[in-house]
């Protein structure tokens, strides 16, 4: 009986990324990353920098590696890896000829793809096994792409209705908005507040659903995380 070398190698590349996903270095990597495209390129965009394309790529890589390794269907990665793509080729298309319509398309897959990425997240959190680091830092990243979808839930309500929010200073470009709506978004799911103001009862009324998220969820999540710790103690 012969082996398929393309499906056993198949298989070992599986196996290597389960191992890869299963422990701490997977969503290491992914909250680093995240942390750093959250707080210094997203910022630092405003001024004209670039290399946010540098950790949306790697971010890219890694979410979908995990999206071909966790428990779910040929057809739901199939949906994730096709969205994902769409995704890329929207706002690429959007850099090179900025329309009005390509900017709300883009808003809207990348609020759609960044919602299947909270899903690898909390699937890979959640799978069976100990309590461990990896769990806590799933339950962070999970936590920066909430606020990350939020902001590109307000850029779309922004683009849709132009003066649904209120700035000091009005941006003058996509950049400029994706920064300050990324910097809005964080500050209403931590309840710090904002000098950005909603004005659109849109935008109002989804400021109000994040800020209340943003206060339930980490309360859940360390809910789940103990009552995970104590069947695995009971089991054990």
């Amino acid at each position: 009986m012969t082996v398929d070398p393309k499906h056993s190698r198949s298989a070992i590349l599986h196996m290597h990324m389960s191992e890869f996903w299963s422990g701490d270095l997977g969503l290491t990597l992914v909250t680093i990353s995240l942390v750093v495209l959250v707080f210094v390129i997203t910022p630092l965009r405003e001024a004209g920098l670039p290399g946010r394309a540098f950790f949306d790529l790697i971010v890219v890589g890694l979410m979908l590696s995990g999206a071909l390794i966790v428990d779910q269907s040929r057809l739901a990665t199939g949906f994730m890896v096709a969205v994902v793509l769409t995704t890329a080729l929207v706002l690429g298309m959007g850099r090179f000829h900025p329309t009005p319509f390509l900017h709300q398309l883009g808003s809207i897959f990348a609020t759609l793809t960044l919602m299947l990425y909270i899903r690898v997240v909390l699937l890979v959190m959640f799978r069976g096994g100990p309590v461990t680091w990896s769990r806590i830092q799933g339950g962070v990243c999970a936590y920066l792409l909430l606020g990350m979808t939020w902001a590109s839930i307000f850029q779309f309500i922004e683009q849709a209705y132009p003066g649904s929010f209120q700035f000091v200073t009005a941006p003058v470009n996509i950049d400029q908005l994706t920064s300050k709506l990324t910097y809005f978004s964080f500050a209403v799911l931590t309840t710090v507040g904002s000098d950005i103001i909603p004005v659109h009862p849109f935008a109002r009324s989804l400021t109000i659903a994040e800020a209340m998220i943003g206060q339930l969820f980490p309360a859940i999540l360390i809910g789940a995380l103990v009552a995970m710790a104590m069947q695995s103690r009971t089991k054990s």
